[in-house]
């Protein structure tokens, strides 16, 4: 999801409350107002299968989000990224068949 998605719908996340023993000195502190109850419901399980608090688990996924690696945003170069180890020049050509001619529909 996108990170405009998690910052709308979190809402009252304090990062200075959680795992203190990880955190620097300087950790700065967000609230997103507005949570739908379906989105912090699941939110709390998904915490509660990983062993961690609700403001965790939304650190966990900021960061994993934003510093995840940025994909290709041209499809061109991403589909020649993807076959260039085929290290093929260029595909051949199949032969052209001729042209049908349309069917007719008797009036």
């Amino acid at each position: 999801m996108a990170l405009h998605y998690f910052l709308e719908l979190f809402a009252f996340i304090d990062y200075n409350a959680i795992n203190e023993c990880k955190q620097e000195e300087n950790m700065a502190s967000l609230t997103i107002r507005n949570l739908d109850n379906n989105v912090k419901a699941q939110l709390r399980q998904r915490a509660a299968r990983h062993g961690c608090s609700m403001e965790a688990e939304v650190r966990t996924i900021l960061s994993k989000t934003l510093n995840a690696p940025v994909r290709e945003l041209n499809l061109a170069a991403a589909i020649h990224r993807r076959f260039e180890s085929l290290d093929i020049e260029s595909l051949p050509v199949p032969p052209r068949q001729a042209v049908r001619n349309p069917p007719e529909f008797g009036e």
